[in-house]
């Protein structure tokens, strides 16, 4: 078998599987445990692989190798999001508000953090098909990230995301549209890649687009909405998403109890992931200025 025939293997292959589990959860899904999907997406499927099998393929083609546990980081990060979509927890977040407010923190904050920490972009790029490559360089994918992390755009998107799904006309709508509920995972799933990765950035300014002042700013202002929403959900006495009581919950346990739990998630995790990235600014900023010095010692 050829170098060349040995990647379109792999492809075949990876059909193969999704094919597999496809049909397992369209016509046996009750005999499926719960690491299974429980409804089967391509998209998320093809996405988490592809971005797995590239990553390895890349990491022995690209100059400089991420540091161990950087790699731990970023598959770390992709295997959260993809059990949070692809596993029974995603059954359980359709009918638990707490629960939906889990896998939103994953995606938004935690597994969109660890990838970012993973910076996994090289290597991805270096393992994938090279006719992929004028893709990520075409002008409407190059504004459509420089437009996402913007310095003016990126904070304001990031928690206008987080509140725009949870306004409770739209919420319900969302919960009750197979088609919505997928769009509103992926928006909040990239959107939380893009800006962690703007923040997270580990190289100095040039050439990352944010000086590190700049950075813990946009941390400063993402985090005030974020407990102010939390607050709300947390300590009101109004049920607002009915919807979860017509679909009906999993748990034995109030409307008001789930949706204050799920408000308590926005706050507290939210804000403790504001403060682990305002640590990583700080430690950027340190060893950024340590090579410089080290490098003006050397010149």
């Amino acid at each position: 078998m050829t170098a060349v025939s040995r990647p379109w293997l792999a492809y075949a292959l990876l059909l193969m599987g999704g094919a597999v589990v496809y049909v397992l959860c369209r016509y046996y899904p009750a005999d499926l445990p719960f690491w299974m999907p429980w409804e089967f997406s391509w998209p998320t499927f093809l996405a988490t692989f592809l971005a797995l099998g590239w990553f390895a393929r890349g990491l022995s083609k690209v100059e400089e190798r991420p540091a161990a546990w950087r790699i731990a980081c970023f598959v770390l990060g992709v295997a959260m999001d993809y059990a949070v979509l692809q596993t029974h927890i995603d059954y359980y977040a359709q009918h638990m508000f707490f629960v939906h407010r889990a896998a939103h923190f994953v995606l938004h904050h935690l597994g969109a953090f660890l990838i970012a920490l993973g910076a996994a972009g090289p290597a991805i790029r270096a393992g994938m098909p090279s006719f992929l490559a004028p893709v990520l360089d075409a002008k409407p994918v190059r504004g459509a990230m420089n437009f996402m992390q913007h310095p003016a755009v990126a904070p304001v998107l990031f928690v206008g995301l987080l509140y725009f799904w949870l306004i409770p006309e739209i919420h319900t709508r969302v919960m009750l549209d197979a088609g919505l509920y997928d769009l509103m995972n992926w928006t909040m799933a990239l959107n939380g890649i893009a800006f962690w990765s703007l923040v997270l950035d580990p190289r100095p300014k040039p050439p990352a687009r944010l000086s590190s002042l700049m950075r813990a700013l946009m941390i400063l202002l993402i985090e005030l909405p974020q407990m102010v929403l939390g607050a709300i959900l947390s300590l009101s006495m109004t049920d607002y998403y009915p919807v979860y009581t017509i679909c009906g919950r999993i748990f034995d346990m109030t409307a008001l109890n789930d949706q204050h739990y799920g408000g308590l998630i926005v706050w507290l995790p939210g804000t403790l992931t504001s403060f682990a990235a305002m640590i990583v600014v700080l430690v950027v900023l340190r060893l950024n200025e340590e090579r410089a010095e080290l490098a003006r010692q050397t010149s």
